[in-house]
């Protein structure tokens, strides 16, 4: 049976990071808490026995991907800051000081994939289990709620998906060397300064003439390339030129629309917000226990939030092993009373039959409910769900078990500090005592030789 190679277990005489590191720093605490054997099943078998040059380490790729969201950097800054930081390099598995590049940007994408979503479900299940040590005071309650996951896209215009038309017509027609009756150059420029300052009353006429003329310029372009391209060339753009013929052919009030070229799946999501009326990505249904943990996070298109519970209820009880007694929601989740056998609880006016006690008990229940609000905001600024740069649908739900796992972990090595701050002075001494003597082994035994 193939074995997916692992890091060496064999250290130094001279250096160790398990020596060497602070063993009270959360980073060090949170990966020897971590199952990492687990992720070594799951994985192993989605690799090749005798194809190819040999992979990377599961525990190294994986913890890359953990470091990225937990730190909130790119891919690039991973990689970087992999070589300068020892506890990255020890949380990853080395048992030595490493000044190599791990890998390469594009190896950390080609792994996301290879696990895809059932491998980021794994992720957030073991930082679920990360925190399961600590006693839950939900008491069979979860708190859900709904947000937008915004895809890294531009606001999407009329006027800028027709320009992005012509660009990608131009730019293949220059690949496979098409004649072109004409390129619109002199044109273009006109149309695109007399586009401008549409809001101004004077050039309201004006730019749209000018999106008129743009949108009858892309047209040709489409359809001349469409004629030019040879019938082996255009097996490969077939997805693209029906993209292109639906953004020519939508208007203001057409259903399901393009926003955007790259990622045709963007959906236009109104959450009914002040500061941002209109965002452009897709839903994320958050479900959060009374102790502050994640315990479920599922990616939607624009379905109605009351739509979305089954799923998340659904996943929690992947996630946790059980269902919750109950479930509380906000006033967007009004039409369900009941899912999977769970009642759905919602504020609303209190029944007459309702005594004291149990008005006072649910004003509670609800005012405990808008915790998971700064919960999302924190995993939205701190864990990268705010901007997904992963593509497809399917990175839009790796991304948001990943960004959900992270604030587990996140919230796990807090834990852990506050435990390490709060023990006394003679259990702080004893463990540099043992740090110190297992130094002073290394030290006689190198003196000896």
């Amino acid at each position: 049976m193939y074995t997916k190679p692992s890091i060496s277990r064999h250290t130094s005489m001279f250096f160790s990071l398990e020596d060497t590191l602070n063993p009270r720093h959360p980073l060090y605490q949170l990966a020897n808490k971590i199952d990492w054997q687990r992720f070594e099943d799951a994985f192993s078998p989605l690799y090749c026995a005798d194809n190819g040059r040999p992979a990377k380490p599961i525990r190294l790729m994986v913890g890359l991907i953990m470091l990225r969201h937990l730190r909130n950097i790119s891919d690039e800054s991973v990689v970087a800051q992999f070589q300068e930081n020892a506890y990255y390099q020890y949380f990853c598995g080395f048992h030595d000081f490493s000044i190599e590049p791990p890998c390469t940007q594009p190896e950390l994408s080609h792994f996301r994939k290879r696990i895809g979503e059932e491998g980021a479900r794994l992720i957030l299940q073991e930082s679920i289990s990360v925190n399961d040590d600590h006693e839950d005071e939900s008491g069979g309650t979860v708190y859900i709620d709904s947000t937008v996951q915004e895809k890294n896209v531009t606001f999407p215009t009329d006027a800028k998906l027709l320009k992005k038309v012509v660009k990608h017509c131009m730019k293949i027609s220059r690949k496979h060397s098409l004649p072109l009756r004409q390129t619109y150059t002199r044109i273009l420029k006109r149309v695109y300064l007399d586009q401008r300052f549409r809001t101004n009353p004077r050039n309201r006429r004006k730019a749209a003439r000018a999106d008129r003329k743009l949108r009858t310029i892309a047209g040709r372009l489409v359809r001349e390339l469409e004629r030019n391209l040879a019938d082996k060339q255009i097996a490969g753009y077939d997805g693209q030129l029906s993209i292109f013929y639906r953004v020519l052919s939508q208007r203001r009030d057409s259903k399901d629309k393009i926003y955007s070229l790259h990622e045709p799946e963007v959906e236009c999501i109104c959450k009914g917000k002040e500061h941002k009326k209109y965002e452009f990505g897709n839903k994320a249904s958050i479900a959060r226990t009374e102790g502050g943990l994640i315990v479920g996070a599922v990616s939607f298109r624009k379905e109605h939030d009351s739509k979305t519970v089954d799923a998340t209820l659904a996943q929690v009880e992947r996630n946790t092993g059980r269902l919750p007694k109950q479930a509380a929601c906000d006033r967007g989740y009004r039409g369900i009373k009941e899912s999977m056998g769970v009642p759905i609880l919602i504020p609303g006016t209190p029944k007459k039959s309702d005594s004291y006690y149990r008005r006072r008990k649910k004003h509670g229940l609800f005012c405990h409910r808008a915790a998971i609000e700064p919960t999302i905001g924190h995993v939205k600024a701190d864990h990268r769900m705010g901007r997904n740069y992963l593509k497809g649908v399917v990175g839009d739900a790796v991304n948001l078990m990943l960004s959900a796992a992270a604030f587990n972990f996140k919230r796990a090595m807090n834990d852990l500090l506050d435990f390490i701050l709060s023990l006394p002075e003679w259990a702080n001494r004893w463990i540099l005592c043992i740090k110190f003597n297992a130094y002073s082994t290394q030290t006689e035994l190198i003196g000896a030789f």
